[in-house]
């Protein structure tokens, strides 16, 4: 018997990393998983894998959720697969990097629609889904960038977005209780995936710069976000809301 036995889950982003491994972890606890990615194909070979392993999972892609009106349109056939939603993953984020002098507006905007708008579009088309179900569960994948500033890689816009993701986690924790409607916060600091991983290649200095400010030296496996994230949409963490849960090694310490 799973945490999550007979939930219906929104999770975006599952074409990889954290997304594909949420799919994986909530269907192991016995949830129905919606998954929605931009990139079709990526997102099928999460549906094989969840499949392949026995869970239960419906794929949705492409879609761009930094368009109001995709997004609306995954929102409704995400509550039409399963007859409903309790719990959305907001997990899905498009952002850029760099020093704020060379900075452009583009790549400003670019990164706050990819990392703000897409959780507030999709909280706000899933909210009477989550209403006429009695209640249910927002779960906003944020970043240690909404708590402290970062050198490596630079990071203005990052920061700015997941501090909006932060505070508006809680305005929506406080609007959500009247109907059940929970609202949680994971901050994450560097996490291993097949995109840092490319990127990153064999550059261990560029490594060691962003696992420095952690304590542990190290980076994080997505499944040691992920397992959060699934006890907080659970009935076990029926009296958590409002909060946010830095997952960094240590960095928001110091």
């Amino acid at each position: 018997m799973g945490t999550l036995d007979g939930k219906v889950v929104l999770i975006t982003g599952t074409g990889g990393g954290q997304g594909r491994v949420a799919a994986q972890i909530f269907t192991r606890e016995g949830a129905k998983v919606v998954g929605a990615d931009i990139q079709a194909g990526a997102n099928e070979e999460t549906v094989a894998l969840v499949r392949d392993a026995g869970g239960e999972i419906t794929g949705i892609a492409p879609v761009d959720l930094t368009d109001p009106d995709q997004a609306h349109r995954l929102v409704d056939e995400a509550a039409a697969a399963y007859g409903g939603l309790d719990v959305v993953y907001n997990n899905a984020a498009l952002q850029r990097f760099g020093a704020m002098p060379d900075f452009s507006i583009e790549d400003w905007r670019t990164t706050e629609a990819g990392e703000l708008d897409i959780p507030f579009f999709v909280s706000k088309f899933a909210w009477p889904h989550l209403v006429r179900r009695g209640g249910g569960v927002i779960i906003n994948i944020a970043s240690q960038a909404g708590l402290i500033a970062g050198a490596n890689p630079p990071m203005v816009a990052h920061a700015a977005a997941n501090a909006g993701v932060i505070a508006m986690t809680r305005q929506l924790a406080l609007e959500g209780a009247p109907h059940g409607i929970r609202a949680v916060a994971v901050s994450p600091g560097p996490v291993i995936t097949p995109a840092s991983e490319r990127d990153l290649g064999d550059d261990q200095a560029a490594r060691d710069a962003i696992t420095s400010k952690t304590l542990l030296k190290r980076f994080a496996r997505p499944e040691e976000i992920v397992e959060l994230a699934a006890f907080l949409a659970s009935d076990r963490a029926s009296y958590i809301t409002g909060a946010n849960y830095p997952v960094d090694g240590g960095a928001s310490a110091w």
